[in-house]
């Protein structure tokens, strides 16, 4: 692995962490496509440059995280299930399912059918809950829920929340920024565990290549969460189920050999 690739995934995980289209499933696929051999580090690094996407919520959402205390005890409710099973399966989520391009295929393409299926079923349904502070805490914890599935790579942490912060009755915008925010304890216990596992074991290259994926992600990341707030005003998810089926048909025969 080099800094060219470094760069290009950084930009493919800061462009699709907030969408529902899964970042971890793309790095995967981009790492296949562009030959990057599969290591120890490798997995590392598409899990700890999110910090940098993570980041860029902080930025925007900063004054959101430090003054609405109820919003935070919301998150760490919907934080708890992904927490626990991050934890147990740790080791069979790492050495079987990332970089495990089938399944990434497998779930982008059937999480596409969902989000179409979805939207038909949503279409036109009321939301009553229009501020997250009025989002009850046993709601949040079914929202945390949902987000356990993403362990799964290709599944898509936000497309997982989204829905399921629209079926507890949050409105498109809440039930989008909810997600946006989940993302920061979520990541964080991630990329606490992943650094922890690997005993801080990187060469002084190594962590140069994550100082650079960080950044690129974060500066990435800014772009791709503004555009999905202007996004969500007047359009469904469905386009991104459609993304989602497409490039899973497109790639099947170039990654699974």
């Amino acid at each position: 692995m080099d800094f060219f690739h470094a760069i290009i995934l950084s930009i493919i995980e800061g462009l699709t962490e907030f969408l529902p289209i899964s970042s971890t499933g793309h790095m995967i696929l981009a790492a296949d496509l562009l030959s990057i051999p599969e290591s120890e580090f490798l997995k590392s690094f598409e899990v700890i440059i999110q910090m940098g996407a993570i980041l860029a919520v902080v930025v925007i959402y900063f004054k959101t995280l430090i003054t609405k205390k109820s919003i935070m005890t919301r998150l760490i409710v919907a934080f708890i299930p992904t927490g626990i099973v991050g934890f147990l399966l740790y080791k069979l989520i790492k050495e079987y399912l990332l970089g495990n391009s089938q399944v990434v295929l497998w779930s982008l393409f059937v999480g596409g059918i969902i989000l179409i299926i979805w939207e038909r079923y949503y279409k036109g349904q009321k939301h009553h809950i229009e501020e997250i502070e009025k989002l009850s805490h046993k709601k949040a914890f079914v929202i945390g829920l949902f987000q356990s599935l993403s362990v799964i790579p290709g599944t898509s942490r936000a497309a997982a929340t989204i829905v399921g912060g629209l079926i507890m009755g949050l409105d498109r915008r809440r039930a989008v920024e909810f997600s946006f925010l989940l993302a920061v304890p979520t990541m964080i216990a991630a990329t606490g565990l992943d650094l922890i596992e690997s005993s801080l074991s990187f060469s002084n290259y190594e962590w140069m290549l994550l100082g650079t994926g960080f950044v690129g992600a974060f500066i990435t990341a800014i772009i791709s969460i503004k555009f999905f707030l202007r996004f969500v005003k007047n359009h469904t998810f469905a386009p991104f189920g459609v993304y989602r089926i497409i490039l899973a048909l497109t790639l099947w025969s170039f990654v699974v050999r």
